[in-house]
């Protein structure tokens, strides 16, 4: 599947989560809303943490899989295209990382 990217995973969770399918998860999560969207990808972030620091490869590319498929999710339901992240990525690498830490206002 080397030719599979984000986008096609966007586009595959604005179908899903638009089904009347009763079986979807994406449906039933997207149907949701966002606290619980949100929370599921708050537990999928803590998992890729624990595999990352344990050092488990596999579990890190399983739990990096479920963070992003979350994450789109997420996305999804702020209604916000995965461009807009990606647009603020590439504005982003003009800069040096220090200046770009640098930039945003202090909380």
């Amino acid at each position: 599947m080397a030719g599979f990217s984000l986008s096609d995973l966007e586009r595959i969770i604005g179908e899903r989560a638009l089904s009347e399918d009763g079986s979807s998860w994406t449906a039933k999560l997207y149907r949701s809303g966002m606290e619980r969207a949100a929370k599921k990808m708050g537990e999928e972030a803590v998992e890729t943490v624990i595999a990352a620091v344990k050092g488990d490869d596999a579990a890190l590319v399983s739990e990096s899989a479920d963070l992003l498929y979350h994450w789109l999710v997420v996305m999804k339901v702020a209604g916000l295209p995965l461009a807009d992240v990606m647009a603020e990525l590439e504005r982003r690498t003009a800069q040096s990382g220090i200046a770009e830490k640098a930039s945003r206002k202090q909380d």
